[in-house]
């Protein structure tokens, strides 16, 4: 079987995972001092977020230089070396690329400010901008230049979009992904997938610069190149489209290879809805045979832990739920079970950085050290997603570029390390099983009726994963024996939210 279609991926935001020289920022070193505890950990890659230079506008989706290695991080020799030390204690590199847009401090933007190579972005000559399209981050997605010219971004102003229509745009990225496959790295998430092309015949729609046709022509390039490697190097791509067939077209199998499934993310905990996304995510990736991914939490959301502690456990851009009463307990009783659902289901399952150790969402920043470009954007209306970006404690922690909660020191790698009922040993016993359970990972499932409450489903011959969702406890089926649970039974039965996974009888 393909690694991909049933890996365990761990998401690293380099700012924020450790810190190898004290200086309160995440680096290069810190990674590769950590590696053991990610394989560990028990997963089969890393993914990590930008690392490129970047003036940090948009958290490092900003980048100025696709070729190199932000200095705060490391330099390049240093991440030649993270490649081979990760590929040496068992674990691939997955890196991102941001092709819908770079810094506005990209060489190739300082010349069209200056009058050289503009049609390499969308430059509009006139005393108002083309359209009204409006950024994702808030505000106008036009601003004019020194000389009055607009140009697009449909992210923050410093961001500004690239024009993928082009020649010299699509050859500069081929030459960026053979780079980094060079070097050996093993995969490529690709940021804003859906949004390289745009249909500027629509002023007024609300997407209209989303999942264009023209798109798929791209990746069908990328493909060819990737496929040029070695061992199996991967897409991953990240789409938040509403419409599943056209979500399936990216992977097609002249195309990406996997896509995150957002679906999953956003749905809130219960078990109608769950199933409901559960069995949509299984009929869009049937029909072109590309494993589902699950994912629980990114650098983008807020964590789960807070999410499913809150009366709505649902997530949506545009209702983050900032300051929302939370039932941290009841989160974090709740995410025990989730990780159990996540990597029982059929597919690649990824592990947000500190998912494993129970962190909340940080609510209370201080508003003077938010540095997310939602904040400033939206009106001081949206506190954005530095709240899931604190960086993660490991136990002899120095300062951070974001603070720590107090508490988090219970929470830290040290102090969980050796606690049988931590969530840490809950995290790395989940996904030792996983690895060994020949059932798990890609292949098919089946539904098991356990009542309305109950979300329960079969895998292979011999192995079933039950959640109840109920107010009561529920009887497990018929089973040899019990595997694994979130939580302590009650007289053999499983408590609301709670999760078991069981040898089923034969």
């Amino acid at each position: 079987m393909n690694w991909w279609r049933g890996a365990a991926i761990y998401q690293v935001y380099p700012r924020s995972f450790a810190d190898g020289n004290g200086d309160g920022i995440g680096d290069l070193a810190g990674l590769r001092q950590k590696l053991p505890y990610l394989a560990e950990l028990g997963v089969d890659a890393i993914w990590l977020s930008p690392w490129y230079p970047s003036p940090l506008a948009d958290g490092g989706y900003d980048v100025a230089d696709y070729r190199d290695i932000e200095p705060v991080f490391g330099t390049l020799v240093e991440a030649e070396k993270l490649i081979g030390e990760a590929h040496a204690v068992g674990l691939r590199v997955i890196i991102d690329i941001v092709p819908n847009h770079c810094s506005d401090r990209h060489p190739w933007f300082q010349e069209a400010l200056r009058g050289t190579g503009r049609d390499r972005f969308w430059f509009h000559e006139g005393d108002e901008p083309p359209n009204d399209w409006q950024s994702r981050f808030g505000g106008p997605a036009w601003s004019q230049a020194p000389d009055g010219s607009w140009y697009l971004h449909l992210y923050s102003p410093e961001q500004p979009d690239l024009n993928w229509t082009n020649p010299e745009v699509r050859a500069e990225f081929e030459s960026i992904l053979r780079f980094w496959l060079d070097r050996g790295v093993d995969g490529f998430r690709i940021d804003v997938a859906d949004g390289l092309v745009k249909d500027f015949s629509r002023p007024d729609a609300e997407l209209p610069y989303s999942d264009q046709d023209g798109v798929h022509d791209i990746y069908r390039s990328w493909r060819k190149v990737l496929d040029e490697y070695p061992d199996e190097r991967v897409f991953v791509g990240e789409m938040w489209l509403p419409d599943p067939e056209r979500f399936a077209r990216y992977l097609r199998a002249d195309e990406l290879h996997s896509a995150f499934n957002f679906d999953f993310l956003c749905c809130p905990w219960e078990p109608d809805e769950l199933r409901r996304v559960i069995d949509g995510t299984l009929a869009a990736h049937a029909p072109v045979g590309a494993p589902p991914t699950w994912v629980l939490s990114n650098h983008d959301v807020t964590r789960h832990v807070s999410r499913m502690g809150r009366e709505d456990s649902s997530f949506d851009f545009g209702r983050r739920q900032h300051l929302t009463p939370t039932d941290l307990e009841l989160g974090t009783k709740r995410a025990r079970a989730a990780i159990m659902l996540t990597t029982a289901l059929p597919g690649c399952v990824y592990v947000y950085q500190g998912e494993e150790l129970g962190l909340e969402e940080v609510d209370d920043l201080p508003d003077e050290l938010r540095e997310d470009p939602v904040w400033v954007r939206s009106g001081h209306t949206d506190r954005g997603r530095d709240g899931c970006r604190v960086p993660i404690p490991w136990g002899d922690d120095g300062p951070s570029w974001l603070p720590r909660p107090e508490h988090w020191r219970s929470l830290s790698v040290a102090a969980q390390t050796g606690v049988p009922d931590s969530m840490l040993a809950h995290y790395r016993t989940v996904l030792a099983l996983r690895r060994s359970e020949r059932a798990l990972g890609d292949g098919p499932m089946a539904w098991l009726d356990l009542g309305p409450g109950v979300v329960a489903f079969s895998r292979g011959d011999d192995f079933a994963c039950v959640l109840n969702l109920s107010a009561e406890p529920v009887a497990l089926p018929a089973h040899d024996a019990v595997l694994l649970t979130s939580g302590p039974l009650v007289d053999g039965a499983v408590p609301p939210d709670t999760a078991a996974w069981i040898r089923t009888a034969r």
